[in-house]
C-alpha cells in the first residue's frame, strides 16, 4: 500500500528476521522495507531506506543497538526507532531512551501489540513495556509515590496525557492551549522529575499510578 509504515526490522537472528516479516504481513498498513542482521546494516540501510520505523534489537555482535539507534537518528530524524529486545537491564532501558528510542518493547508482544506500538511510534507517540518502565523507575531512583510535589496542577494534566501516548499538539488541543506552552511545560516536568525525556517522564507518571 502507498500509505503504508515502512518499517526496517533490525535482529542478528536469521528466524527472528524471518518471523517479524511474517507477522507484519498480517496488517496491511505495515510494510517491512528491509531487513538487517546487525547494527552496522541497520545504519546503512537506514540512510537507503529511510523506513518510517525501525524494529531495533539492541544486544547485538558489532555494533549494538543503541549505537546504531544514536547513528540511525542522527542521520535520519524522521525516522522512529522502536527497540524489541529480551532485555530490561536498568542501564539498558535508559541508554535506549536516551539514545532517542520511541519506546521499549519486549520479544513476546503480540502481534496486534506490536503493530499498534510501529502506528503509535510513526505518530510520535512513545509505547513502553510495563517491564522496561520498572527498570527505567529503578535506573532513574523513582517509584510508587515518587512524583515530585513541586509539579503543578497544569504541569500534572500534561503529565498524565503525555504518559498516555498524546503529542504536544494533541495535548494542545485536549487542552485548549498552544502547542508551544505545552512544549514549555513539557520541559519542565522533564527538568522537575529528573529524567532525560519525555518516555521517561511517562514511565514514572505510570509507575506513579497517574494513568
Amino acid at each position: 500500500m502507498p500509505d503504508a509504515i515502512s518499517v526496517l526490522i533490525v535482529d542478528d537472528h536469521f528466524l527472528v528476521r524471518s518471523g517479524l516479516e511474517a507477522v507484519l504481513a498480517i496488517f496491511d498498513d505495515l510494510a517491512v522495507a528491509g531487513k538487517a542482521e546487525s547494527g552496522e546494516d541497520a545504519v546503512r540501510l537506514s540512510c537507503e531506506l529511510r523506513p518510517d520505523v525501525v524494529l531495533m534489537d539492541l544486544v547485538m555482535p558489532g555494533m549494538g543497538g543503541v549505537a546504531a539507534t544514536r547513528e540511525i537518528l542522527s542521520s535520519c530524524p524522521g525516522t522512529r526507532v522502536l527497540a524489541l529486545t529480551t532485555f530490561t537491564e536498568e542501564g539498558l532501558v535508559e541508554e535506549t531512551l536516551r539514545a532517542g528510542a520511541i519506546g521499549y518493547l519486549m520479544k513476546d508482544v503480540n502481534a496486534d501489540e506490536l503493530a499498534a506500538a510501529i502506528r503509535a511510534a510513526h505518530a510520535g507517540r512513545a509505547t513502553l513495556a510495563p517491564q522496561a518502565a520498572d527498570a527505567l523507575v529503578q535506573a532513574i531512583g523513582g517509584g510508587p509515590g515518587d512524583e515530585p510535589e513541586t509539579l503543578t496542577r497544569r504541569e500534572r494534566e500534561v503529565l498524565v496525557l503525555l504518559a498516555q501516548g498524546l503529542s504536544n499538539s494533541e495535548i494542545a488541543q485536549r487542552l485548549r492551549v498552544k502547542a508551544s506552552t505545552v512544549k514549555t511545560h513539557v520541559s519542565r516536568i522533564i527538568g522537575k522529575l529528573g529524567v532525560s525525556t519525555r518516555t521517561e517522564a511517562a514511565a514514572l507518571a505510570i509507575r506513579s499510578g497517574l494513568v
